[in-house]
């Protein structure tokens, strides 16, 4: 009885999460669409980019930012160095003698992201604060159609769209699951907000930063101070920016640990989002997306460990031990096989993909539990690739 009870819950979370509520999400957005104006606007931009240990990604970053479709006299770009060992600071030093757009460089101690971005913007003066990772690469029209939602003094933030290069090695499994993302996010765009924005590129007003807190995500908490302010969260599509994970199992897996550790205590942070009464909708898309899926790895062990209990003695046993069985060695295999032909076969990526992530969100609920803070990062890049 008890096993059956915990069974079923744990089914109908995961249900909820991974099926209905993505549905109900784009059906929304077509019954009850919320449009946003759109204009050719180019108000002054002030481009922020943290960075630490970048000079590998950095120079060609600053590049592809001179040569995007943007008056250059309305970018300025802010670098703040977060205490680099490398060649990061003189890096961007020699680029910013070449020419415009302006770049000014920050060289600071260690003090982490948070205090890094907040150092920037301090220095910054534009209308429209652009924030965007030291190797994302922007299509050349990127920053015309992340601004242009702009036109529409309702829209406060704007996410772009992060993109993976294409043919990148041991990504498949983040690729399926990066692809519907971007579909929700289309589908919360269409009807109210999207639920945040990612550090490869997002804007906000200038009036609207409140700062970066410590030990989130710092992309999570400015995009989202938006929404506490009553403004509107927008998605882009077409603001695209290329980015590369990291190939390394290891590295990846790090990244996620503390990318979903500091986005959980996000949550903690903007918990007064997560009240319907005063954000409706958008509170509960913050909780199923930001907080049932992140923890979603919970009820699917429930479901495992309860199952053979549950179905013992009927037939149905068969197949969902099969099922579990199977899931649990594809999901050893491609961790075993990465970056080999079979470890990019579909199933058998998402399935490490998928084991990878929720043993990550396993650590990340812990560290929260525990109290444990993430200040500072260190970025894994691929050698050769911006």
């Amino acid at each position: 009885m008890i096993a059956g009870a915990f069974f079923w819950a744990a089914v109908a979370t995961l249900v909820w999460t991974l099926l209905v509520f993505p549905s109900i999400l784009v059906i929304r957005a077509r019954v009850r669409p919320r449009p946003f104006a759109t204009g050719d606007v180019t108000p002054g931009l002030s481009i922020i980019i943290a960075a630490h240990n970048e000079d590998a990604s950095l120079p060609a970053k600053l590049q592809n930012l001179a040569a995007v479709d943007y008056p250059v006299g309305l970018v300025e770009i802010i670098v703040a160095s977060d205490g680099s060992t490398d060649a990061t600071v003189d890096s961007a030093r020699r680029l910013a003698r070449d020419g415009r757009p302006a770049i000014e460089v920050l060289d600071l101690p260690r003090v982490g992201k948070a205090r890094a971005l907040e150092e920037a913007v301090q220095r910054s003066s534009a209308e429209i604060l652009v924030f965007t990772d030291a190797n994302s690469i922007l299509r050349p029209d990127a920053l015309r159609h992340l601004v242009s939602p702009f036109a529409d003094p309702a829209v406060g933030g704007v996410a772009g769209n992060q993109v993976y290069f294409e043919g990148d090695p041991g990504t498949e499994g983040e690729q399926v699951f990066w692809n519907l993302e971007r579909r929700l996010k289309q589908a919360e765009s269409d009807a109210g907000h999207t639920i945040s924005a990612t550090g490869a590129l997002y804007a906000v007003r200038r009036s609207l930063f409140r700062g970066v807190p410590e030990g989130v995500t710092d992309d999570f908490a400015v995009s989202t101070g938006v929404i506490e302010q009553g403004r509107r969260l927008v998605f882009a599509p077409d603001a695209v920016a290329f980015e590369q994970p990291a190939n390394e199992t290891a590295a990846e897996f790090g990244r996620k640990r503390r990318v979903m550790t500091r986005g959980l205590r996000g949550v903690l942070l903007r918990r007064r989002l997560l009240n319907p009464a005063v954000h409706g909708f958008y509170s509960l898309q913050l909780w199923t997306h930001k907080v049932l899926r992140r923890l979603m790895v919970i009820p699917a062990l429930v479901v495992m460990i309860t199952a053979p209990l549950v179905w013992r003695g009927t037939w149905l046993f068969i197949p969902v031990l099969l099922a579990e069985t199977g899931f649990v060695l594809a999901a050893l295999l491609g961790h075993l096989v990465s970056g080999r032909r079979l470890g990019r076969f579909g199933p058998v990526a998402a399935c490490s993909y998928l084991a990878m992530v929720n043993t990550a969100a396993l650590l990340a609920l812990w560290d929260v539990v525990t109290g444990r803070r993430i200040t500072t990062w260190t970025p894994h890049r691929s050698p050769g690739l911006p």
